[in-house]
């Protein structure tokens, strides 16, 4: 029997990799073929292409926009591009399994591995998911979430609530090292506060308050 092997996806922004990095240590340590399949350029690449053990795959890809813009014009095709890309790699790699994490570059991955019958597992993090995993949820059987709410929102029978995927790291934090970097102390209690994309703009609306409280 062959190596067993695993293909990733997902892109555009850092967390729709972070949960990748997150898992890619684990499957590596069970002995999977590790393989990302990414953007030509985009931050997936950055993060991802030098990791040892892992191969990564570029295609052509093309963003989903929700506004007016020229680019719409030509990105119908580059999409079209990526799936017949990404159905050539998937033939050949022959994964076990597709897990994609979201953004524009896994709408085509997800596709292709519908169309050449291989499984496949999205992971939503946010709250509400985004475009790009709700036209993916339509050629997926599994579809996991950080928030049970968040399964109001997709096709019930296929989605799974897990909870938040965290890095091993995270549990080996030292709160002296963070009480330097941040210049606060451990006289009043700390809340922690993160937002992302769009939500993170209310937040830093927010970041005088540091100064006004610690």
């Amino acid at each position: 029997m062959g190596q067993k092997s695993i293909v990733f996806t997902g892109g555009g922004t850092a967390g729709h990799v972070v949960v990748n990095l997150a898992l890619i240590p684990e499957f590596l340590q069970e002995g999977y073929d590790v393989h990302y399949i990414g953007s030509y350029n985009g931050i997936e690449k950055d993060l991802i292409s030098d990791l040892e053990g892992v191969t990564y795959h570029g295609i052509a890809t093309g963003k989903l926009r929700r506004y007016i813009s020229i680019q719409n014009m030509k990105d119908p095709f580059l999409v079209l591009k990526g799936i017949f890309q990404a159905r050539l790699l998937l033939k050949q790699i022959n994964p076990s399994i597709v897990f994609s994490k979201g953004g524009f570059v896994s709408v085509p991955v997800v596709m292709a591995s519908k169309m050449v019958g291989i499984p496949s597992i999205i992971h939503e993090s946010d709250y509400t998911p985004g475009l790009a995993n709700k036209i993916a949820t339509k050629f997926s059987p599994h579809i996991l979430t950080t928030f049970p709410e968040t399964g109001d929102h997709l096709p019930k029978e296929k989605v799974k609530h897990m909870g938040a995927i965290i890095r091993e790291e995270l549990f080996e934090g030292d709160p002296q090292r963070a009480y330097n970097f941040t210049g606060l102390n451990d006289k009043k209690p700390i809340i922690l506060i993160m937002g992302g994309s769009s939500g993170a703009q209310k937040l830093m609306n927010l970041s005088d308050l540091r100064f006004q409280y610690f």
